[in-house]
């Protein structure tokens, strides 16, 4: 399939298809976003907050409507679903509320006579490219602070959610938005990339895989865009030997299985001291093995399909490249037989350098256990990846956690808790996790001039 298509990964039934963008589409968005951004940008910042909390209202008024098309879509269970669609009125909320403070001019403090202010102001239209594990969040978290900001965004998403997209420019539409404010499309990469290269384009948001970041990266370089990229993870979660290992391997599984495990910021390689690891493993195998994978539809489901047959195939295929190469299976490892695309929660040990699930990301249900004799060899294992996004240290003393939470490389750190996302929290990764921050302040200054005006 070429264009953008509704499959339910529960059945495998294809619901309905939607064409691709002309290239004539797709340059009438460019021309109505740019138009859009000389009138948005001037427009009092009371009016662009109130877009914001006419479109969190939206969201709460339709919760059910909303969570509906995500379980239909890629299979989210419908109770986490519904608190994506809670997240995602809390963010546009809290730009709506805090924005005044947040681009206020800030009086600097210099040498010399007169004085110098600097002033937060948008630069013009943006492109998003957004992923299909939370269609809705991740574009709040790009869409909120840059609207109020008076920033325009032409918002491409996943093949696989077009009901979520459209749901979420249906909502801008009826909250008011003026013509070419917010627009999706149903583009191709060529057609982004052309986007991207358009100097009506100011600046460019991803969050994808590592080899679209790649690709985005390049094509930005080349055309001096700026740009925000959040991109995969392979998040630590350090067990040290104080814990206590029931509360801990309760948050372990929680974390592991939420969204069925497609979440950048799930953990997925657990780093355990030898002093509790067998207790731990032994606990942790356990409980994932009661969790089975079944109907996304129903409330009490804790772990529904993966979004689709590919993402099964690739992470079958990792699970059954480190079993082949030596790792101990403990649990799971099987596709659940069906049309559906589920997979067993899977526990693996003894993953070494030249399997793949040792560097690579693991986007579902499948946890690697790792045995450490030390503090300091947990933290060595935890950084010996080519991620760096989140990660958390489960320990009784938090200023032993403090401790290493200094040395690992990563954008956020978790002391006895693991990534949730808040509208007040910055978010975002180094090494090949990404470029930039998202939420918070932070999420607000990735695409504004920051200008500086000095009166001598």
């Amino acid at each position: 399939m070429t264009g953008y298509h509704t499959t339910n990964p529960a059945t495998g039934e294809l619901v309905k298809e939607f064409p691709l963008a002309s290239d004539q589409d797709v340059e009438q968005a460019l021309d109505r976003a740019h138009s859009a951004y000389r009138r948005w940008r001037d427009a009092p910042l009371e009016q662009r907050a109130g877009l914001l909390r006419r479109v969190a209202r939206l969201h709460r008024e339709r919760a059910d409507e909303l969570a509906a098309i995500l379980t239909l879509e890629m299979g989210k269970p419908i109770t986490q679903a519904r608190g994506e669609v809670a997240l995602v009125a809390a963010i546009y909320d809290y730009y709506a509320d805090h924005a005044a403070r947040f681009l206020a001019e800030e009086k600097l403090d210099i040498a010399g006579s007169g004085e110098a202010v600097l002033r937060t102001e948008p630069i013009g239209a943006l492109v998003g490219i957004m992923p299909w594990n939370f269609p809705y969040y991740q574009v709040a978290r790009f869409a909120a602070p840059n609207l109020v900001l008076g920033n325009t965004i032409l918002l491409k998403h996943a093949r696989n959610c077009p009901q979520a997209a459209l749901a979420i420019e249906d909502l801008f539409t009826e909250a008011g938005a003026p013509e070419g404010t917010y627009l999706n499309l149903f583009a191709d990469s060529a057609q982004i990339a052309r986007l991207i290269g358009d100097p009506r384009v100011q600046g460019v948001s991803l969050t994808g895989s590592e080899r679209a970041g790649s690709a985005v990266g390049e094509v930005t370089g080349r055309h001096m865009k700026k740009y925000v990229l959040e991109l995969g993870g392979s998040d630590p979660f350090i067990v040290l030997d104080d814990t206590d290992l029931e509360a801990t391997v309760a948050q372990a599984v929680h974390n592991r299985l939420f969204n069925a495990g497609q979440a950048c910021t799930a953990s997925k390689r657990f780093i355990v001291l030898a002093e509790v690891h067998d207790a731990f493993l032994e606990r942790f195998v356990r409980a994932m093995r009661e969790v089975r994978p079944a109907d996304p539809t129903d409330p009490a489901t804790r772990l529904g399909p993966l979004a689709s047959r590919d993402v099964v195939d690739d992470l079958a295929e990792q699970v059954e490249d480190a079993v082949a190469k030596g790792a101990i299976l403990h649990t799971g490892g099987r596709r659940v037989p069906g049309p559906g695309s589920f997979y067993e929660p899977t526990v693996l040990t003894g993953v070494t350098p030249g399997m793949r699930a040792y560097a690579e990301e693991l986007f579902g249900p499948v946890a690697v256990v790792h045995r450490v004799a030390s503090e300091r060899e947990a933290v060595a294992l935890a950084n010996e990846s080519p991620f760096g996004l989140a990660a958390s240290v489960y320990t009784a003393d938090v200023e032993r956690a403090r401790a290493l939470a200094r040395d690992l490389e990563c954008g956020m750190v978790w002391i006895n808790g693991t990534s949730r996302s808040a509208p007040d929290l910055p978010f975002g990764g180094v090494k090949r996790s990404g470029v930039g921050r998202e939420l918070g302040e932070l999420g607000i200054t990735e695409f504004a001039n920051k200008k500086l005006v000095r009166i001598p």
